[in-house]
């Protein structure tokens, strides 16, 4: 380890750290001790008497328990597996120039090399120690660096950790920016090395992985009391340690700072504004882009070219990202993979798992999608699903197909439709009930079916792991996913049961016909999310969770990073209206459904994208006012009364 004061100072919280360490040893050893010497004054006919023979009749087995308690929380905190980021492993054979980089930034930083490169859809990069026994930590070769294919391996004390890249980073960064953004994380590895600092670690995260065992549901009363006890130690060494592990870890880092200021310190500021610029990027792609089709069950398969392209755009608009589409002529950090497109690939499925949880592997029900086909397999599916289920919910609301000289003769699906039933003919707060009856204000009836739409295309794995809010009133889904109350005895009347979707907060501010229909699509929504979906079946692409335990990493929650919380019912309604609005343009007026990389679906007419819509319908839905819409639609001669195709 060098001189760095920041190198100093992380040395000094390690040894913090382990004196805790030592202290709780020596807590556990002390009753041992004292027994011990009460038993060699027995021995020796020096501690004789009553008091001195109940001292060691109760100290004896209180220290033996002790003991036993003292080696059974060493042996859950040595044995249990220390979290481990997701990642998508990177060997030598398919990035020799990113190795030989590496080792060259090692080299000149006067670090240890990293023991392996591994990848994470994210935009950030650091430094992972997996020298854990559960971890499998990779060989390291005989000149101690980074280890290659096909040689005879030997394991050098302490193993270097693990060098993770963002898989961002790599497409949109130049390779000398890549070089300027990894020199201070690969400048980590010198403290790391140090025998204090890595034992501090090894404790710490020990620590973590214990109460993450004793945390884990168990059904056997014996393991969940013996395992609260040991979450209960773990959990205070833990609060002891905090704020010396804490200070570690920021020694440790400016220490890495301070010396990798010799190596492209000009360029790693350039290189820190495409981190910045990057991360933007990366969050609309994954927000706006790739969301909708891991809701539709179709993954994107090279999200990483799809930032450049995003970011590219992003340029062309913008007047601050003037400048930044000119570096696309130098070499691009991917050019250092030999198959991008594969490393590509695994990525972005590891991406979908991670932010929207889908299953491991693609299957029938969660296969890949390209760039080319998102518009066709994605964009138009979407609208048209979304455009089936909000008829689908009208009919079961009983609502009439439009009336009028240009309304079509046949019972067909049409905008004028739900244009007619969201026009707000009185005050708010008014219910309709002509057509209708009762069920235009019960969100709870169930909708009848529609034969025009497969309930398959609706793959609850394709959606968000938590459900949209449900409409007021309507049953929660019981055990085997079927709905119903908890409580069999009616013991309020029978007026209360269902509640008007106008005292729903986030429906205020709409008219009463726009309230309810957002409840019933919001009902609806939650009831194909909730039904069992052939793509949470095991297939030979997706292993069972239960047969391989450490596939599924530490945190078994997924996803484990949710990119946006649920869709409230306006959104729903907004999204639904839409879709319909662009189906019938597609239909009537030669529409063509597009992609836009920084914001997602986009309607395209005559070629351009139309970005003027979302105001005409949130006219249509808080005030009951079509009039804007109309204009619009008339404007670009899409009819509404024609019948649409629905999904």
């Amino acid at each position: 380890m060098g001189v760095e004061a920041g190198a100093q100072v992380a040395r000094a919280r390690a040894l913090a750290v382990l004196r805790i360490r030592s202290r709780a040893l020596a807590v556990a050893l002390l009753p041992a001790a004292v027994a011990v010497i009460l038993l060699a004054g027995a021995a020796g006919d020096r501690l004789e008497g009553p008091v001195w023979g109940a001292a060691r009749a109760v100290l004896t087995p209180v220290a033996a328990l002790v003991l036993l308690a003292a080696a059974g929380i060493a042996l859950v905190v040595a044995r249990a597996r220390p979290a481990m980021s997701p990642t998508v492993p990177v060997t030598e054979e398919a990035a020799p120039d990113l190795y030989r980089m590496v080792r060259d930034l090692a080299d000149r930083l006067d670090v240890p090399a990293p023991s392996a490169i591994a990848l994470t859809p994210d935009c950030d990069s650091w430094l992972e120690d997996r020298t854990h026994p559960s971890h499998a930590p990779p060989p390291v070769e005989e000149h101690q660096d980074i280890a290659g294919p096909g040689k005879q391996a030997h394991r050098r004390q302490p193993v270097a950790p693990v060098l993770v890249i963002g898989s961002p980073f790599l497409w949109w960064m130049r390779v000398g920016e890549l070089r300027a953004v990894l020199a201070p994380v690969i400048a980590g590895t010198g403290p790391s090395a140090h025998p204090d600092i890595a034992a501090a670690r090894r404790f710490v995260r020990g620590l973590d992985a214990a109460v993450a065992v004793a945390s884990a549901p168990r059904r056997d009363p014996l393991s969940r009391a013996v395992l609260a006890g040991v979450g209960w130690v773990a959990r205070l060494l833990l609060r002891s340690c905090r704020i010396h592990a804490a200070e570690l870890e920021r020694g440790v880092a400016a220490a890495a700072a301070e010396r990798a200021q010799a190596v492209d310190y000009g360029l790693r500021i350039v290189a820190q504004e495409q981190v910045g610029l990057a991360y933007a990027g990366w969050d609309r792609l994954l927000t706006r882009v790739a969301l909708p089709a891991w809701r539709m069950g179709r993954w994107p398969s090279r999200l990483d070219a799809g930032v450049v392209a995003a970011l590219t755009e992003l340029s062309r608009r913008d007047r601050l990202a003037e400048g930044f589409a000119s570096r696309l002529g130098e070499r691009p950090a991917c050019d250092l993979l030999e198959e991008p497109g594969t490393v590509d690939e695994a990525a972005s499925l590891l991406a979908a798992r991670l932010f929207h949880g889908g299953p491991a592997g693609p299957g029938p029900d969660w296969s890949p999608v390209d760039w080319s086909e998102y518009p066709d397999e994605v964009v138009d599916r979407k609208w048209r699903l979304d455009a089936a289920r909000l008829h689908r919910v009208l009919d079961a609301m009983g609502v009439r197909p439009a009336t009028g000289p240009a309304a079509s003769a046949t019972d067909a699906p049409t905008l004028s439709r739900v244009l007619d039933h969201l026009t707000d003919t009185g005050p708010a707060g008014t219910t309709e009930t002509t057509g209708a009856g009762s069920l235009a204000t019960d969100p709870t009836a169930e909708p009848t079916s529609d034969p025009t739409v497969d309930p398959a295309a609706h793959p609850t794995g394709s959606r968000p792991a938590t459900a949209p809010p449900e409409a007021p009133g309507t049953p929660k889904p019981g055990p085997g996913g079927t709905t119903g109350t908890t409580n069999t005895t009616n013991t309020t009347p029978a007026t209360t049961a269902t509640q008007d979707p106008l005292d729903d907060e986030d429906l205020s501010g709409t008219t009463a016909p726009s309230a309810t229909l957002a409840a019933r699509l919001s009902a609806e929504l939650a009831r194909e999310e909730a039904a069992p979906s052939p793509a949470t079946t095991p297939t030979p692409a997706s292993p069972s969770p239960t047969t391989d335990l450490a596939a599924l990493w530490d945190d078994r929650a997924l996803p484990l990073f949710p990119l946006q919380p649920p869709r409230t019912a306006r959104e729903l309604l907004a999204d639904h209206l839409t879709a319909m609005v662009c189906c019938a343009a597609m239909d009537t007026a030669g529409a063509t459904p597009g992609l836009d990389w920084l914001d997602g679906p986009t309607l395209l007419v005559d070629g351009e994208r139309t970005a003027d819509l979302a105001p005409k319908v949130l006219s249509l839905i808080e005030d009951g006012d079509a009039t804007p819409l109309r204009v619009w639609l008339s404007q670009l001669g899409i009819r509404p009364e024609k019948p649409v195709r629905l999904g």
